[in-house]
C-alpha cells in the first residue's frame, strides 16, 4: 500500500493523506478542509469520507435543504445554452 494519497472530491483536491505510524495524516490542500488539517485517519477512505462530510456540512443550505439560491453542486456549464 502506498504511503501518500490525494484525497479529490468533485475533481477538486481537498488535501492528502501521509502515512503516519499505523494512521494517515491530513494536510489540507484548499482552506475549505483547514478543519481537518493534521487529523489522523485509519484509512485513506476514512479521510476521504470526513472530507466529504465537511464539504456536505458546509454549503449554503437553503430550509428545504437544497443549495442555497444562487449557489451551485456542480460546475457552471460551458457556455450558454442555445436560442431556439
Amino acid at each position: 500500500m502506498s504511503d501518500r494519497f490525494i484525497i479529490e472530491l468533485e475533481s477538486e483536491p481537498a488535501g492528502i493523506v501521509v502515512r503516519d505510524g499505523g494512521a494517515f495524516r491530513f494536510y489540507a490542500a484548499a482552506r475549505a478542509f483547514d478543519r481537518l488539517e493534521g487529523r489522523l485517519f485509519n484509512t485513506p477512505r476514512d479521510a476521504h469520507r470526513a472530507a466529504a462530510r465537511h464539504q456536505t456540512a458546509s454549503e449554503p443550505r437553503s430550509a428545504c435543504g437544497r443549495p442555497a439560491h444562487g449557489q451551485r453542486r456542480s460546475a457552471p456549464s460551458a457556455g450558454p445554452e442555445p436560442e431556439s
